[in-house]
């Protein structure tokens, strides 16, 4: 157990990293050939060709100016200078939408910091619990006595924590109703204001039912053509490209090792370069690089030609699946919201995400399959949970004095140092705890793409809602009782067994030391990393010395990334749960949580405005995630609170609890029926009013030619180099119906009446 000691050289450290990262992070920044790995959104916004740092007499490859060095913290006033109204313009609503959270956290803890440290903490300290013999057998820390543990038993005193933990309710949902219905507004403003995206007019039809007489192109088409006959304008039908997606990928690999072989050899042409044809080139004979790559990347184009001729010819590879779009966003809207037909099974169709958004390669999964997949990963999922709590406490253990001792009993005279117990006690469970984090979020991601979800905005709020669960299992749940459980082992074996509940209730506060050094090394230090960048900053090295030899490839050395939904909203949420929990009963942890948004709000803000490059825009359709997780955050405090108070003889106060739990998920269904449709569904009215000003303002969008194309597998897209992708698409487009009439045995019962109607539909403008 930590002690005030060892969370102070926790502190200590944090801090000195902090420093050591702001320094090297002002000297790096500043360095012309380090421009594109800090700030790289510039670039690919074109905003930005070449460092603008230092003025005519800087070298151009090093800034000698240290005076600028010096001011290693102005970039925290520049990166929140720019308003949100601008930075929404710049980055886009999600990332604009991300940042508030870390705002929420500082609003729901701001007030409950000051609260909790003017009246909790002082009805806590002015006891003496922790020091009566009765409870001497009990492991306890300086740190202790500002928490619950240190009341005695029935003691009135409790009523103050009864009410603080209303107090604290009432202002987290008050904060939440605010930030739910401004982040509603800004979805629905920002959707008004958007000038005309491919996802606002397009819906994903899936489940198409098979017909002997029509391929899937010919039905989907007849389909809405007599279904939607006034809003229907084209479709794209899936395509079953991933093979080729995959040899694309793998002649572009082959590409890299050859222009890096010419390069190499360039450099010293006395030595041809060498590679083995093994397993990853890591066994296998030797062979000539300049021979043997040319011939691979020729070979593969060979392949990638008949693959696409294959996709182009065979029904096969077209899914019962399509991208249909619409003349007005008003028509995609009643699509996407209204049952098809009488089946409710099939013909579903449900908004189509934005371009960049669809995740390909499962869109080629079909649609029955789902519901197994998904089936199968939710009890993989429950086994990798459960299952890793014994490698965490393992590790966990090893992670501290006794642990150490007992594997290495050489090390034992270095741990009696205070330096180094102090070290081991207050940062290293919290170090090893977050590395072994590391390897989760990858697996995640694999068993989201798994269960077939289409889009990467989905995959990310799939795999953060797993890593939460699994922080909340293995993280919260495990230290707390496990880690409890074992710290007071010997109170366990040496007092009556109804003494026992009355020790849990002791010992589940204490546990609050050990989450608030995980706040400093992986939340301060972690956050303060995130600045500097040390991985892409050494990736970008080595491809801009190896490989980049154009100023294409110095812009695909560059690798911006993103801002990892996946993995950065379960954190953020895990720290609001640690203090909504531990809030009324150990108010020491407040501060540390109010320094980590503090510093991640501004160092997330910066790498927003300047480095990452969001793959897609959701519109904040993640947003009630982030409020359910708030409210789970809350009903699990409660539920706790209760529990101690139970086992603390607090017999008169603590029924006045049980109305916090209904209280909260009366109000989240308030706020779910209130707010939620705005990110679930588009209002009919938002949806003509846009179509009537579009109208107005651009009578002449050639709406056809900007959606005809929009979603076709981009593989299929980038194949010919030669042509563009107007005439790709048409390309792919007249050759799937030119293949599904010659497959087709009998005339369409369908197109006799539709065939009427289809020049007026497939007009150029809008009507």
């Amino acid at each position: 157990m930590a002690t005030l000691s060892d969370i102070g050289l926790a502190v200590a450290i944090s801090i000195l990293s902090v420093l050591a990262f702001s320094v090297a992070f002002a000297i790096l920044r500043l360095q012309p050939y380090n421009d594109r790995v800090y700030f790289p959104k510039w670039y690919l916004k074109g905003l930005r060709t070449s460092s603008t740092r230092g003025g005519p007499s800087v070298p151009e490859f090093v800034n000698l100016d240290f005076r600028s060095c010096m001011r290693f913290l102005n970039w925290m006033p520049d990166a929140l200078k720019m308003p949100e109204e601008e930075l929404t313009d710049h980055a886009g609503l999600d990332s604009a939408v991300y940042l508030r959270i870390y705002l929420l956290g500082l609003k729901i803890f701001v007030p409950l910091t000051i609260l909790a440290w003017t009246i909790l903490v002082p009805v806590n300290w002015m006891n003496s619990t922790l020091e009566q013999a009765r409870v001497k057998n009990v492991t306890s820390s300086y740190i202790d006595k500002l928490s619950i543990s240190n009341v005695p038993l029935g003691s009135n005193r409790f009523w103050a924590h009864i009410i603080m933990a209303y107090v604290f309710t009432f202002w987290t949902c008050y904060v939440l109703r605010k930030e739910y219905e401004t982040v509603a507004l800004m979805r629905l403003q920002f959707l008004a204001s958007e000038r005309p995206r491919a996802d606002q007019f397009s819906v994903l039809v899936r489940n198409v039912p098979p017909d002997p007489d029509e391929s899937v192109s010919e039905l989907v088409e007849h389909f809405f053509l007599v279904n939607h006959p006034d809003h229907y304008l084209t479709h794209q039908v899936v395509y079953n490209a991933n093979k080729l997606a995959e040899l694309v990928k793998k002649k572009k690999k082959m590409q890299n090792r050859l222009d890096f072989c010419q390069l190499k050899y360039t450099r010293n042409n006395s030595k041809r370069p060498l590679t083995k044809i093994g397993f990853l080139g890591l066994c296998g004979n030797k062979v000539d690089a300049l021979d043997y790559y040319p011939l691979e990347v020729e070979k593969l184009s060979k392949e990638i030609e008949a693959e696409r001729e294959k996709v182009a010819s065979d029904p096969k590879s077209i899914m019962p699946a399509a991208f249909v779009s619409f003349k007005t966003r008003w028509g995609a809207a009643v699509c996407a919201q209204t049952q098809q037909c009488r089946n409710p099974t099939l013909w579903l169709t449900d908004w189509a995400p934005e371009p960049r958004d669809v995740y390909w390669p499962n869109l080629a999964i079909p649609y029955v399959s789902l519901t197994i997949r998904r089936l199968i990963m939710a009890v993989a999922f429950f086994f990798l949970t459960f299952f890793s709590m014994i490698p965490i406490a393992f590790v966990q253990s090893l992670a501290s004095i006794d642990g150490i001792e007992k594997v290495a009993p050489f090390l034992k005279p270095i741990t009696k140092i205070g330096f180094v117990k102090s070290f081991i006690q207050g940062c290293l469970p919290g170090l090893v705890l977050k590395l072994f984090l590391l390897f989760l979020p990858p697996i995640l991601m694999i068993m989201s793409k798994f269960e077939g979800f289409i889009s990467l905005s989905s995959l990310e709020r799939r795999s953060a809602s797993k890593y939460y669960l699994f922080n909340l299992v293995n993280v919260f749940l495990g230290s707390v009782i496990a880690g409890s459980a074992f710290e007071q082992l010997n109170s366990f074996i040496h007092q009556p067994a109804s003494e026992i509940p009355k020790t849990i209730g002791v010992a589940i506060p204490q546990k609050a030391t050990f989450f608030i050094t995980y706040i400093i090394v992986g939340g301060w230090t972690g956050t303060a990393a995130e600045i500097l960048m040390l991985m892409p900053l050494i990736i970008y090295h080595l491809k801009n010395f190896f490989l980049v030899k154009t100023e294409k490839d110095r812009e695909e050395a560059m690798d911006p990334g993103s801002i990892g939904f996946d993995t950065g909203e379960p954190e953020i949420q895990f720290y609001i749960l640690l203090g909504l929990v531990y809030a009324p009963v150990t108010p020491a942890l407040l501060p540390f949580i109010l320094v980590f948004f503090g510093l991640a709000y501004v160092v997330l803000r910066h790498q927003v405005i300047n480095v990452y490059n969001q793959e897609y825009e959701s519109a904040a359709a993640f947003w009630p995630d982030v409020h359910l997780r708030v409210i789970v955050a809350l009903f699990i405090s409660q539920s706790l609170l209760f529990g101690l108070l139970a086992t603390k003889q607090a017999a008169i106060p603590t029924p006045f609890l049980i109305a916090l739990p209904l209280l909260t998920i009366y109000f989240h269904r308030f706020c779910k029926g209130r707010y939620e449709p705005a990110f679930a569904r588009y209002p009919l009215q938002e949806a003509m009013m846009k179509d009537v000003l579009e109208l107005a303002r651009e009578p002449h969008l050639n709406l056809k030619s900007f959606l005809q194309n929009a979603y076709l597998y981009p593989v299929l897209k980038s194949a010919d180099e030669d042509k563009d992708d107007d005439d790709v698409g048409e390309e792919w487009e007249n050759e799937s119906v030119r293949s599904s009439r010659r497959n087709t045995p009998l005339p369409s019962r369908i197109s006799a009446t539709s065939s009427l109607s289809l020049p007026e539909v497939h007009e150029d403008s809008r009507p």
